[in-house]
């Protein structure tokens, strides 16, 4: 489908600039393949030959690249139902029900260590985030339930089986990454499950297997919006580099039938992060945000109400907070403004409907 109809429906401006007017280049005018969309509630980055887009704030990465067809941007119809949807209207998701119960999940345990530094091993870093967030989340009258509460190993598969038969529950795996190729990689990044029909975010293109319908299927759009909510309250939070809302069908959210995320809390192989993530007091400001985000989703699954977005976040916080780098490529950025985007807002559900029409 085209942007111009997105934008059309979603009340951003209606006049996109023709392809041509984007990618024009002079020894005046530099090259452009970014185009921003802008309203006063939402706002979104496209960039053309990219599946990086720019949701809200944050990084948000798409099922396939945006393209061109004559003169028009084209974005693929599974992103408009799978992902841009249920970021601009979270409050139309259907199937959110109360939620009383969150499972977590310390990530490795026993002889898998995880990643591992000079300052400690990622399963250890992973359960101790979690138990500050259980006493948190605890104070605030949720039940808690954690997959390991020890240094045990926990196969795969029996990690989202807990959530499984809880009921109103959601599931919420804490990692740290490891890189091996670039010892400066940083920042955070949170997964939820593939839609059926795309690849993950890792992989290049489509393959026979994404054409498979996976158990955590049945929670797309609720298992991105927990991803939403939590992503936003940890950039909101926390000063760190952006590495995007992505994708992955990894065991613990692809067996998961209930909103499921895999959060990455930073690289414990860049000795910075590392340093950082082996204090007490970061861990628990990571634990923080993370619950936060959590209550976020609560209360759009209980009241529709859309949970903070990063600007939000970073106007309560105060001046002293500032954004870590993004994880973009270059090029210039084409502004269609028809409102002020510095202080985004949730003001309004939009022009009402189901974005399936534009697919009729």
């Amino acid at each position: 489908m085209t942007v111009e109809s997105l934008a059309r429906f979603y009340d951003f401006p209606a006049k996109v600039p023709p392809v041509s007017a984007m990618m024009a280049a002079s020894p005046t005018t530099p090259l452009t393949k970014k185009l921003l969309l802008q309203n006063g509630k939402h706002e979104i980055e496209f960039t053309v030959g990219q599946r990086l887009a720019v949701i809200d704030g944050v990084n948000q990465w798409l099922g396939f690249p945006v393209t061109t067809e004559g003169e028009k941007l084209i974005i693929s119809r599974l992103d408009l139902v799978k992902t841009i949807e249920p970021s601009l209207r979270p409050e139309l998701i259907t199937g959110l029900g109360p939620v009383t119960t969150v499972v977590l999940d310390a990530g490795h345990g026993g002889h898998d260590k995880g990643a591992v530094c000079i300052f400690g091993n990622e399963k250890d870093f992973a359960l101790d985030v979690c138990a500050r967030a259980r006493r948190l989340l605890e104070a605030k009258g949720l039940k808690v339930i954690m997959t390991r509460t020890d240094d045990t190993f926990i196969p795969l598969e029996e990690r989202p089986s807990v959530a499984n038969v809880t009921p109103h529950s959601i599931f919420v795996a804490i990692h740290f990454n490891d890189s091996l190729a670039n010892q400066e990689a940083s920042g955070f990044e949170i997964y939820s499950i593939t839609p059926q029909g795309e690849p993950s975010t890792q992989d290049k293109g489509l393959a026979l297997h994404d054409l498979r319908a996976e158990p955590g299927n049945v929670t797309d759009a609720q298992s991105l919006a927990l991803s939403e909510s939590i992503y936003h309250s940890l950039l909101g939070n926390i000063p760190q580099v952006d590495r995007g809302m992505k994708r992955a069908r990894f065991a613990v959210i692809r067996l998961a039938r209930v909103p499921a995320v895999l959060i990455e809390g930073g690289f414990v192989s860049s000795t910075t992060e590392a340093r950082q993530i082996a204090t007490p007091a970061y861990r628990q400001e990571l634990a923080e945000a993370v619950v936060e985000g959590i209550e976020g989703f609560k209360t759009l699954a209980e009241h529709k109400v859309p949970p903070k977005l990063v600007a939000e976040w970073r106007h309560e916080t105060g001046p002293g907070l500032q954004a870590g780098p993004i994880v973009q490529t270059g090029g210039a950025s084409l502004i269609v403004p028809t409102g002020g985007a510095a202080g985004i807002t949730h003001a309004g559900a939009g022009t009402g409907g189901q974005a399936e029409k534009l697919l009729q």
